[in-house]
């Protein structure tokens, strides 16, 4: 059976060998559809198995959990490709297509081996998008994402080979936290689903990608790491609380940052905190909302780094203290931005409020006030950052004389696309609902969920509006931001080079007197003659007081 993953991955490894010019570009933009059409005519059930060493493998199952997730990753990939059909790099176009077919790969796996060597082939792919810039920047970040990438592998295949020593096997079907196994793998999902103190890797890196690299970061990476999660963790309880975490704290980072991308990077975070705590919620309305939000993430995440990735090139920066007044210059990319702000934000008629609210109706049937609550708070916080911010200081906001010419038609195009996809997913919900994996029964165009949704947004906005005007808003300033990155970027080289000074100057001030004195002691032991002091015979009394001493010191040290 072939895979849709084995069509991407080996069709790109031609990319290179052809020349720049149509016949590249029709082989670029047939392997994400061909992808498609392939993974649509595998009826739902399908598999194919065969056994190796006594445990049996599944490269491909396909059902309708695995079917959305590698659809979503096809669109995706297609979706970059004319984004990056400009290039003459043809090396970032044949890794987008490799790094895509990892991700489909891993999501048609049915076997936790074939899971694992995609993820690790999806993070050595992607981490050549971040070498593309080429600059000693790129460099050292695609260095630590490809460590934090490693070593989530090797959690993953840690906690798996536990499994097959308990005798549970390779499938890769629901896992929950039953073993030490089970909680390894966790963890190394949770590393690369940029977990609350896992998740510095991904604002770290993904800025200093390139244009088009960081846009085909946005879809893949953390997908695949929600797919996983809600295939084999549904309903575990602390991925509720994570969950929440992850939609809170970003937004207060996001505030103050003045990268554009990274606040992006942020509010990336966001949304996978409200996949995490719907696969946390588990049960049809749960997985369900976290599998669409997830894959409609996948397209308005992608617009709004398109837009940010045109500013970009057109203009060599993307600071919010360097931009303004784009409007006037390049309006349809303004236009675009919108819509993708518009539909990360939840605004009706717009992707993400056909997706988010499926979570939030989880968590209110669950009765769950507190967190329903935070989810709410983060609702707003991300229309602060992601819907006002981004298109606000980038477009509008003080003019900087910026008078550049408007993206590349290829970026125009792909934008068009994904906003095409955040308006239908929006306008006709139901035809989407129709490709989750539960059957289910809801309605998000209700009266209450529409005014109450349209209240949230009004009034988050005017709060912005009044910071704005009074001058509270934290203004968008020239500076670097430390997260948990400071702790293996600044605590640990520093504690390191203390460490190398310290070392030699204790040698020099403690080691040698010891030295001397382990000399003498020796001397002293077994160098002495036959009346020396320490060999002499001693007293049985004397012995039975070093016998008390000493096990009362061993006593003692165990008290304590």
């Amino acid at each position: 059976m072939t895979s849709p993953a084995l069509l991407l991955i080996l069709g790109a490894a031609g990319v290179p060998l052809l020349r720049g010019g149509r016949l590249r570009q029709a082989l670029i933009l047939s392997l994400p559809v061909a992808g498609l059409v392939m993974l649509w005519l595998l009826p739902e059930g399908t598999s194919a198995s065969f056994a190796l060493f006594g445990l049996e493998l599944t490269p491909v199952r396909v059902d309708a959990l695995s079917r959305l997730f590698a659809t979503g990753f096809l669109v995706a990939a297609l979706l970059t490709s004319v984004y990056a059909l400009h290039l003459r790099d043809s090396l970032q176009q044949a890794v987008i297509l490799a790094y895509a077919g990892t991700a489909v790969g891993g999501a048609l796996a049915g076997d936790l081996l074939t899971l694992f060597v995609f993820w690790e082939l999806a993070g050595l792919s992607s981490a050549f998008l971040i070498w593309a810039g080429r600059t000693e920047r790129s460099y050292r970040a695609g260095m630590r994402y490809l460590v934090a990438q490693l070593i989530s592998g090797l959690l993953l295949l840690a906690g798996t080979a536990l499994r097959v020593q308990e005798g549970h096997g390779l499938e890769f079907s629901y896992l929950g936290l039953n073993g030490p196994g089970d909680a390894l793998i966790l963890a190394g999902v949770g590393l690369k689903c940029a977990f609350p103190l896992l998740h510095a890797w991904l604002t770290d890196t993904y800025p200093e990608a390139t244009v088009v690299g960081t846009v085909a970061l946005s879809p893949f990476t953390t997908k695949l790491a929600v797919y996983v999660l809600a295939r084999g963790f549904p309903g575990t309880e602390m991925l509720i609380w994570v969950g929440v975490v992850m939609t809170v704290f970003p937004i207060f980072y996001a505030v103050i940052e003045n990268d554009l991308r990274r606040v992006l990077a942020y509010s990336m975070i966001n949304q996978l905190g409200f996949m995490v705590a719907g696969v946390g919620i588990g049960g049809a309305l749960g997985v369900n909302g976290a599998s669409a939000h997830a894959v409609a993430d996948m397209v308005f995440k992608s617009l709004l780094f398109m837009a940010m990735g045109a500013v970009l090139l057109r203009t060599g920066t993307v600071k919010g203290s360097e931009l303004g007044g784009l409007y006037k210059s390049m309006p349809q990319t303004t236009v675009l931005c919108m819509i993708g702000a518009a539909s990360i934000s939840a605004f009706p008629l717009f992707s993400g409020f056909a997706t988010k609210s499926l979570i939030m109706e989880a968590v209110g049937q669950e009765h769950r006030t507190v967190v329903w609550l935070l989810l709410l708070f983060a609702s707003a916080g991300v229309f602060h950052h992601a819907g006002i911010k981004i298109p606000y200081f980038a477009f509008f906001a003080h003019d900087r004389g910026f008078r550049v010419p408007e993206a590349p038609l290829n970026m125009r195009v792909a934008m068009t696309m994904a906003a095409v996809l955040c308006v239908g997913i929006g306008v006709a919900p139901n035809l989407f609902y129709e490709l989750l994996p539960h059957t289910m029964d809801y309605a998000p165009y209700t009266a209450p969920h529409v005014i109450n949704q349209l209240q949230l947004l009004l009034l988050a906005s005017m709060a912005f509006t009044l910071l704005v005007r009074t001058g509270l808003y934290p203004p968008e300033l020239r500076s670097v931001n430390l997260d948990a990155d400071a702790v293996y970027r600044r605590a640990l080289p520093a504690g390191w080079n203390a460490l190398t000074r310290t070392v030699p100057r204790l040698r020099r001030t403690v080691g040698t007197p010891l030295g001397h004195c382990a000399t003498a002691l020796w001397d002293t032991t077994v160098r002495s003659s036959v009346n020396g002091r320490v060999i002499a015979p001693w007293s049985t009394h004397s012995m039975v007081w070093w016998a008390v001493l000493l096990l009362g010191g061993v006593l003692l040290l165990a008290l304590l």
